[in-house]
């Protein structure tokens, strides 16, 4: 991982490969100008669902150049009934994005209720989100999935812009211990976002069929040129880790000059993480991504109970740890917007950051 975190680092300070660091400050203190200017920073958030939804609603709080990259895995649902039969990228996360961006004013608060908002029925409407539906009409009458969300981002007036991983639908399968109860010790091969997300097993690993996926080039384009990448939190296995298993993508966050932020999630997920601890998150990402570096590693200050063994395995990434109170105050595993936001805000500050960004 070394070999990757020195790469990563030539590059931040603007060296191309086979060239010598003439100005070894020129990326840092071009990033630093800018923040003392004003302007604010270039965020991209990796992940998808609820997760994604926590983070950008923090995030669009401290900056206005905001980049969604949404996981196209998803096979449950309203989005897996439209991607079964018109064999469209599934929306639902894309969707959950767009809401997330949309702002505290009525107009933003209205739009985002409308394309969240479910039929119910009892035919073939049941289930459906309105969101999902706009989004899959415009990808048919564009023909193009950018335009089309950037369309949707327009209408609603959405802080940031919000772009899928991949164009294409992607199956998530996982190795799994004792999927079937009867038969705890067996590893089988699970197949389906849905059907990973709800295993009584132990999740092993995951992987994307098809296995080389194509990168949309505009998410490849936001991260390299993004001056922060947050990846998490979320649903370890099916929102968070599939980003890594997509190639291009993960080349672009082993070379981007951008400082990358892992949020870790308030507690284990049923199904996919039980029993998990804030370390082992760590753990399973190395396994799937070894030559990733990371810079910092947020942790509810509360959900972490061995600090010491949290910051080793950040270190492996090359990584240090913040912890900060970010849980809503009602006790419950949700992320409280404005606590995340102020968490993102000092992080930018603080790590190779001059002055204000605002």
């Amino acid at each position: 991982m070394s070999g990757s975190r020195s790469r990563r680092g030539r590059l931040r300070r603007g060296i191309l490969p086979g060239h010598r660091d003439t100005s070894p400050r020129s990326a840092r203190t071009g990033l630093a100008a800018r923040a003392r200017g004003g302007a604010q920073p270039k965020v991209v958030a990796l992940g998808g669902g609820m997760g994604l939804s926590a983070s950008l609603a923090a995030l669009r709080r401290i900056t206005g150049d905001l980049t969604a990259v949404v996981t196209v895995a998803d096979d449950g649902g309203s989005s897996g009934r439209l991607r079964d039969e018109l064999g469209v990228l599934p929306p639902g996360d894309l969707r959950k994005a767009l809401a997330a961006l949309c702002g505290d004013d009525d107009w933003g608060q209205t739009w985002a209720r409308v394309i969240q908002h479910r039929f119910k029925s009892g035919g073939e409407m049941h289930g459906h989100a309105v969101g999902n539906l706009l989004i899959v009409a415009l990808w048919e009458q564009l023909g193009d999935h950018v335009q089309a969300l950037d369309l949707v981002g327009k209408l609603l007036g959405a802080h940031g812009r919000v772009l899928p991983m991949s164009a294409v639908p992607l199956e998530l399968q996982a190795r799994v211990r004792g999927h079937d109860p009867a038969r705890p010790a067996d590893v089988e091969t699970v197949r389906g976002q849905a059907t990973v997300a709800l295993t009584p097993g132990e999740v092993q690993s995951v992987h994307l069929v098809p296995a080389d996926p194509p990168a949309v080039p505009e998410a490849v384009a936001a991260v390299l040129d993004a001056d922060w990448v947050v990846l998490g939190p979320g649903s370890w296995f099916s929102s968070v880790i599939p980003h890594l298993l997509v190639p291009h993508l993960l080349d672009a966050l082993m070379e981007t000059r951008a400082r990358l932020v892992l949020s870790l999630n308030l507690a284990p997920q049923a199904g996919e993480t039980p029993g998990f601890s804030p370390q082992r998150h760590l753990e399973v990402l190395g396994r799937h991504a070894p030559k990733l570096a990371l810079d910092v590693v947020l942790a509810d200050e509360a959900a972490v109970p061995d600090s010491d063994s949290l910051a080793q395995a950040a270190q492996g990434f090359g990584a240090t740890v913040e912890l900060a109170p970010v849980a809503r105050p009602d006790g419950s595993p949700r992320h409280d917007p404005e606590l995340l936001a102020a968490a993102y805000d000092r992080i930018f500050r603080m790590h190779g950051r001059i002055g204000p960004w605002r």
